[in-house]
């Protein structure tokens, strides 16, 4: 049975805390939203770590970027993976400068979309429970509009 806090466990969270900080003050690509690195997964021998990040896409117009149309989700991510996965030797190279491994692991990037997944649950439990009793909210809002024009009327 392994360990609850296994080295690969271990050495994946100090992966993903140097890789944040690298993604956020090292890369100066203008194309990149906000990246937030949100889980490492290392292989057993460290040689390969898929890095998992999440990535909220910056307005066109506050870069000031006129006449470019505004990008798709989808084309945001294909755009970030794109980006990060052409700074991953440069990265790979930092990351060994940082930790005293053996083996530097290879990076691999992917879209987390767990994040995403569990926005658009929320959204559909939010529409469900307002859909739930219809009636009820509409007799209480009633009864607040009742109550506020009684107030009105004693102050006149």
């Amino acid at each position: 049975m392994p360990k609850d806090f296994s080295r690969t466990r271990r050495v994946g969270e100090q992966i993903q805390r140097e890789m944040a900080q690298l993604v956020q003050q090292e890369i100066k690509d203008p194309r990149l939203g906000l990246v937030t690195i949100s889980a490492v997964k290392l292989s057993k021998d460290m040689s390969h770590a898929n890095i998992f990040f999440t990535v909220l896409a910056s307005s066109d117009k506050s870069s000031g970027v006129e006449g470019k149309e505004e990008q798709t989700k989808e084309e945001t991510i294909a755009e970030t993976v794109k980006i990060l996965e052409g700074a991953s030797g440069f990265l790979r190279h930092e990351l060994g400068k940082r930790m005293q491994l053996r083996i530097v692991p290879h990076i691999h990037f992917k879209y987390d979309e767990s994040i995403s997944y569990g926005n658009d649950l929320s959204a559909l439990i939010s529409k469900a429970m307002g859909m739930e009793n219809p009636e009820n909210r509409m007799s209480d809002s009633d009864d607040q509009d009742d109550a506020s024009t009684d107030h009105n009327d004693g102050k006149e």
